[in-house]
């Protein structure tokens, strides 16, 4: 009698994980063979085991792609996959180049990277905001920062169009403050990683100023007398420069020629709005000034996301300091307006 060259494998199942131990029964006769099972001459050889029933199919269509007879069984150890001992090194082969060329897929998407490095630049600003209340206190005492400062719109559209700037540094008392310098640190410091310290800066002050006025707008063709203080118009704006630029500098973040879902391009516009409608629609809050602070710091977003995409870091960090030096100068010099008069 020929000696046949088979592979010992563990104890095979049918085609699952192991169940009850079977009870015992009358033995079963073996049947006519069929055409797809191998010559009871040849021996097998088992290619495994793996843990994932996935692998194992796949590795099965790999097999079955090359016309190689196999079959998948579980063992103890795991799913393994017998072939025929000839058939061995091209089933082998054909496994090795199948993995080999599927490593990296589906390819990772790549995160954002910071363009700029984090600071500490935000949190001073904002804990500059909250000395500034110490110095003109609670809107209640009356003081003449709230006189010549408060955004009014009609006088903001008139005559005294700085109000859009001053009101950004006026808080009712000392919650409004906290709450202020707490998330526009938080939000401010998300918006320096992609714009810079100063860059980022300019582009709150700007959509903040640009949302009081707006809304002084709205207000004066509702004929309405508003009254709007706050730093939270900016902090909205920030919250729409987060979301612009997630929209626009996120189009070459998964690779050159991947075309982004609808959702991976509403996902940004939709988190901006919820935490709008989240953090700015209480009863007490100013919800028409954080509506445009958003909408002023999206279009900001937008404009400076078109002409940063695809450009490296810029290594010139006296630029930045230039556009924060822009930054508090258009505070400094709206309050000497403010105050002349």
């Amino acid at each position: 009698m020929n000696e046949q060259n088979v592979l010992f494998v563990p104890p095979l199942l049918s085609s699952g994980p192991p169940g009850p131990p079977a009870l015992p029964g009358p033995p079963v006769l073996p049947g006519p063979p069929s055409p797809s099972d191998p010559d009871p001459g040849l021996g097998i050889t088992a290619i495994g085991p793996v843990h994932s029933e996935r692998k194992a199919r796949d590795w099965a269509l790999v097999l079955q792609s090359s016309e190689l007879w196999h079959a998948v069984r579980f063992t103890q150890a795991g799913w393994v996959l017998l072939v025929r001992d000839e058939d061995y090194p091209r089933a082998a082969s054909s496994i090795d180049r199948y993995e080999a060329e599927n490593r990296d897929w589906p390819p990772r998407p790549q995160r954002e990277r910071a363009r700029h490095p984090a600071s500490v630049i935000p949190a001073l600003v904002f804990t500059a905001l909250a000395l500034f209340f110490v110095l003109t206190g609670p809107a209640a005492a009356g003081s003449v920062w709230f006189q010549r400062g408060t955004s009014v719109a009609d006088v903001v559209l008139s005559s005294e169009p700085w109000r859009a700037v001053t009101a950004l540094t006026l808080h009712a008392d000392s919650s409004h403050v906290i709450g202020n310098v707490i998330s526009g640190t938080i939000f401010a410091s998300a918006v320096e990683r992609r714009l810079g310290a100063g860059g980022g800066a300019l582009a709150i002050v700007g959509s903040g100023a640009a949302g009081n006025l707006a809304n002084a707008l709205w207000h004066h063709g509702m004929g309405h007398g508003h009254r709007s203080i706050g730093a939270s118009t900016a902090v909205f704006g920030a919250i729409g420069l987060l979301a612009a630029t997630q929209l626009v500098l996120d189009r070459g973040a998964h690779g050159p020629g991947h075309r982004r879902s609808l959702l991976q391009i509403a996902a940004p516009i939709v988190g901006g709005l919820a935490l709008l409608g989240a953090l700015g629609a209480s009863p007490r809050s100013d919800l028409g000034a954080h509506l445009f602070g958003f909408l002023a710091g999206a279009v900001i977003g937008v404009g400076s996301s078109f002409a940063l995409r695809g450009k490296a870091t810029s290594p010139r960090w006296w630029l930045q300091a230039l556009l924060g030096a822009v930054a508090a100068a258009v505070i400094v010099i709206s309050w000497q307006l403010a105050l002349r008069r």
